[in-house]
């Protein structure tokens, strides 16, 4: 279910933060990226499927196996038209400390990337000096600005 935070002056300030950075032209020094986590419940088939035919339907059978969980990282630059996934095992500091590399490193040339996220514990530039020590996660983190 979702919730609905109260509607106050500090929420309509970072709403508006978030609004203004989403209208910013295009700048390839200072992209624009969203970046969220999904969990995700891989399933295996206990029956086989019968495929598509000639005047038949394609069946599946709706019981499966859970085989165990996993996370999926998705960013979007919206405005370049570019996206990352990054599959992962969970979503720990650690597995968000690298895919942030990756991501922060696939733009070389950006002095900043502008990422709206969401304020999970695992997003702060801890999970990076914890992952790469302090020099190299500070670097990191220097290289994003969150929204």
């Amino acid at each position: 279910m979702w919730c609905v935070a109260d509607l106050d002056s500090p929420y309509i300030e970072k709403m508006e933060e978030v609004l203004a950075v989403y209208e910013k032209p295009y700048d390839s020094a200072e992209p624009v990226v969203c970046l969220d986590e999904n969990p995700v419940s891989p399933h295996a088939d206990l029956r086989p499927s019968r495929p598509l035919a000639a005047g038949r339907i394609a069946q599946r059978d709706n019981e499966y196996e859970r085989c165990g969980t996993a996370n999926v990282f998705c960013a979007l630059e919206p405005q370049a038209g570019r996206h990352f996934t990054g599959p992962t095992s969970n979503r720990s500091a650690p597995e968000f400390a690298r895919v942030l590399r990756a991501l922060v490193e696939s733009y070389p040339q950006a002095r900043t990337v502008h990422l709206v996220m969401g304020n999970l514990n695992t997003h702060g530039r801890q999970s990076f000096t914890d992952y790469y020590g302090k020099k190299e996660g500070t670097d990191l983190g220097n290289r994003r600005t969150v929204h």
